[in-house]
C-alpha cells in the first residue's frame, strides 16, 4: 500500500475539503500505458469496492487502491512539494525504469 508523506495528507486533505463532497478518498491506480510499461492515476472518488485496499492518513484522509495495484505501489510513497515546480509525485522502489516526467514506469 502507498504511504502518504506529511506534506501529501496535508495537501491532499486541503483538495478533499475544497471539493465539498461528503465521502470522498483519493485513489491511487496504476494502468497500463505511458512511455515506460505503467502509469500511475490519481483521483478523487467516493465508490469503494468492497476488494479495495484502503488506509487513513491525517485528520481524516482516505487512500484507496484496488488490489492490481496495491501490488506495484507496496512500498510506495506519494509526497508533494510548495515550490518553484510544486506538486505530487510518487517514489517507487518497484519501479526498474521511470520517465522523464516521472508519471510513468516499468
Amino acid at each position: 500500500m502507498i504511504t502518504l508523506s506529511e506534506e501529501a495528507t496535508t495537501r491532499v486533505g486541503q483538495l478533499i475539503e475544497a471539493e465539498d463532497e461528503e465521502g470522498l478518498a483519493l485513489r491511487v491506480a496504476v494502468r497500463p500505458g505511458g512511455c515506460s510499461g505503467y502509469s500511475y492515476e490519481m483521483f478523487f472518488d467516493s465508490e469503494i469496492n468492497s476488494d479495495d485496499v484502503t488506509k487513513e492518513y491525517g485528520a481524516g484522509v482516505k487512500v484507496v487502491v484496488d488490489q492490481s495495484s496495491a501490488m506495484l505501489l507496496e512500498g510506495a510513497t506519494l509526497d508533494f512539494k510548495d515550490g518553484l515546480e510544486s506538486g505530487f509525485a510518487i517514489n517507487n522502489p518497484n519501479a526498474q525504469r521511470t520517465c522523464g516526467c516521472g508519471q510513468s514506469f516499468s
